[in-house]
């Protein structure tokens, strides 16, 4: 669209700050930003839905989201709860629409109308809050901050399906734009992919630079236009020869990189959401797919494309699992062998890590398979993720990650996922329809005898 208009970024900005400040002229707003209270913002937030004026719109959207931010934290609240509270449909246009469907039945026509009128009003402010200078990173860091208070104020929940609702079309796959990041790209976003990287902790710009710069690294990310220069979302890749099964290797800085025309295998070890204002709104299947078809696109050695992948939820679950005297799972010895695990050197000693990987992987096995949360979906929220994707739980890997965070969370467990081209389509529909888990035959025969007693009674 921007291209269509003749207008880039820096001259839609200027537009936007000149429709500002004549707006502001015309209201005799001031141009600093001051902290307002909650009854201000609300009364902002209806002066603001009653205008129609393009100019004084966008100066009262930018006056009300600087107030905002520079608010208290409780007026903050206060309007959050005042969008859930005030900002609802309007209840005479609802009532009049009800009528007109009771009156002369659900043709298109009222139909329309009712579900209009239906719309809160909390969705157009949004909408008009948006058009301001800044707006869109403004309301993501706004539903960040519902997002804590949600919890203790359950009307937020309405307020947020309204965010999520708008935030769906915003974001959408045509506005985004995949940009690949690497050691030349600029160092503000350099610092903030150090700073977003939620899977393996990036130490300083020596580890930063290692996984961007050698010639069998990758990184890409997704932007939007409206957030300069904040990746959305981004996956780190490692092309390899194999397949890994242990995460050190691959982040070793002494570690001597292989030409990427020698590779084979693209390994994604490490995809960050960097918004939490986004949450909910999903990036990661589209983000694989298209780096997929880049790296397809530039290397057509690469024909193997797996993850690295931690199991963030499996320590926790393996402690109910014990904690459980009722357990189908765990008997005596199973029982009496995993008491190494609250030793903090266990995996040190060889002979005591072997007897725990004959006990804990297939209760892993059990844990992707056939443990399922209360919807029926696997309770790791990576597992969901990949096979969500359409990709097949290829591969367990006792003890693939030692560091301290990954010993807390899984014992030290990591996962291959193999997204292969050619089933990812089946294992999605399996898995969205059926709740069916793409497995490879090896992690299958890992199952528990007591666990694959129960598939086959319930087959």
């Amino acid at each position: 669209m921007m291209a269509t208009l003749g207008l880039d970024r820096a001259s839609l900005s200027n537009l936007l700050t000149t429709l500002t400040e004549r707006g502001r002229s015309l209201l005799g707003l001031s141009n600093g930003a001051r902290a307002m209270s909650q009854a201000e913002l609300i009364g902002l937030g209806e002066t603001l839905l009653s205008r129609r004026g393009e100019a004084t719109g966008v100066a009262l959207a930018n006056t009300l989201l600087a107030g905002y931010s520079a608010a208290a934290e409780a007026d903050q609240l206060a309007f959050l709860n005042a969008l859930a509270d005030l900002f609802g449909p309007d209840m005479n246009e609802l009532n009049a629409a009800l009528a007109v469907v009771r009156d002369k039945g659900t043709s298109p026509d009222t139909v329309a109308k009712l579900l209009k009128a239906a719309e809160p009003r909390r969705q157009e402010l949004i909408r008009r809050l948006n058009l301001a200078p800044g707006g869109t990173a403004a309301l993501v860091r706004m539903r960040e901050a519902l997002l804590a208070h949600i919890k203790d104020h359950p009307p937020l929940k309405h307020v947020d399906n309204d965010f999520v609702h708008l935030f769906a079309s915003w974001f959408n796959r045509g506005f985004l734009v995949l940009q690949r990041i690497d050691w030349t790209t600029p160092a503000n976003i350099l610092e903030k992919i150090i700073r977003y990287e939620q899977v393996h902790a990036i130490t300083n710009w020596d580890d930063l630079r290692s996984r961007l710069a050698p010639s069998d690294r990758r990184c890409y990310g997704f932007f939007h236009p409206q957030l300069v220069d904040e990746p959305l979302i981004f996956v780190e890749v490692a092309l390899t020869r194999d397949s890994p099964a242990a995460i050190a290797p691959l982040l070793d800085l002494t570690r001597a990189p292989i030409p990427a025309t020698e590779a084979t295998t693209a390994v994604f070890y490490s995809i960050s959401n960097t918004q939490k204002g986004l949450g909910g709104i999903s990036f990661g299947n589209f983000l694989i797919k298209q780096v997929v078809e880049e790296i397809k696109r530039e290397l057509p050695n690469v024909q193997t494309f797996v993850t690295l992948s931690p199991v963030p939820g499996f320590a926790a679950w393996l402690a109910r699992e014990r904690e459980s005297e009722t357990s189908a799972l765990i008997d005596a010895s199973a029982r009496s062998t995993l008491k190494a695990l609250d030793t903090p050197d266990w995996a040190d000693d060889p002979e005591t890590a072997e007897r725990v990987k004959g006990v804990l992987l297939p209760l892993a096995a059990y844990y992707f398979i056939e443990a399922k949360g209360s919807r029926g979906n696997p309770l790791d929220p990576v597992a969901r993720f990949h096979l969500g994707n359409g990709a097949q739980l290829e591969r367990l890997n006792f003890l693939g990650d030692r560091s301290e965070k990954g010993m807390q969370q899984s014992y030290g467990l990591m996962v291959n996922y193999l997204y292969a081209l050619d089933k990812i389509e089946a294992n999605h529909e399996a898995f969205a329809e059926k709740g069916q888990v793409a497995t490879s035959s090896a992690v299958r025969k890992m199952l528990p005898i007591r666990a694959l007693a129960e598939v086959s009674a319930s087959a």
